[in-house]
């Protein structure tokens, strides 16, 4: 197997999940291994149709997979057969109230961890609202949030356009909130914590050097740090 395909539509990108199984969006430290990297010029930038932006929402939908700043701090697709380990080997065997317990989470995250995890899903506009997150309220919104995704116990579930008045969209998807207990159920919460964390790094590992011939493990590791 090698990461080697060509985006041009909707349905490209959900096969490229299921079937790799980790599809970052960005370019990152892995050359060659992101959609930005493997998409049709006109995809990518729209040119007056839907492209990539358009499409995150239908193929987190279609694909089943999860999504959400997983690795360097940049979105990606994981899908639903891979995201178990990769939870299990970011959450080092905690659930959230565990980890907060031991020390290993901030007030700041878990006060945000139960606003959103008792309303899921949540668009962030609305999750901030309730927080009181803003210039003269509570801070800290991004970094909290970005650290729940990259520890796997947050991630998106679609992308919801806004209305004006007259109920036409506008802008860009805002990102839906939600955890993986919620949205996968039974499926990842009896498989989250099946292995040990060094051997779902470790199954991890072994599939991206077979999808990534010409990288180097340690690149790899370094990626899922």
């Amino acid at each position: 197997m090698a990461f080697d395909f060509l985006i041009r539509t909707e349905r490209d990108m959900v096969e490229a999940v299921n079937v790799f199984g980790f599809v970052p969006l960005f370019e990152n430290s892995i050359p060659g291994f992101s959609i930005e990297e493997h998409v049709a010029r006109e995809a990518w930038f729209g040119s007056g149709q839907d492209g990539v932006w358009e499409w995150k929402g239908p193929v987190i939908r279609d694909s089943g997979c999860a999504y959400g700043k997983f690795f360097e701090r940049k979105a990606a697709f994981v899908s639903a057969e891979w995201f178990p380990d990769l939870a299990n080997w970011r959450r080092d065997g905690y659930d959230f109230d565990s980890r907060y317990e031991e020390g290993l989470a901030s007030r700041e995250d878990k006060y945000l961890y139960d606003l959103l995890s008792e309303r899921v899903p949540i668009i962030s506009k609305q999750l901030k609202k309730l927080g009181d997150y803003r210039k003269s309220g509570r801070k800290g919104f991004d970094q909290s949030i970005m650290r729940l995704q990259s520890q796997c116990y947050v991630t998106i579930s679609d992308f919801v356009y806004l209305t004006d008045k007259s109920g036409q969209q506008y802008g860009w998807g805002v990102g839906e909130y939600t955890t993986p207990e919620r949205r996968f159920g039974e499926a990842f919460t009896k498989n989250v914590y099946a292995r040990e964390p060094e051997e779902s790094l470790e199954r991890i590992v072994k599939h991206l050097k077979t999808l990534l011939p010409r990288a180097d493990e340690k690149a790899i590791r370094r990626f899922l740090k």
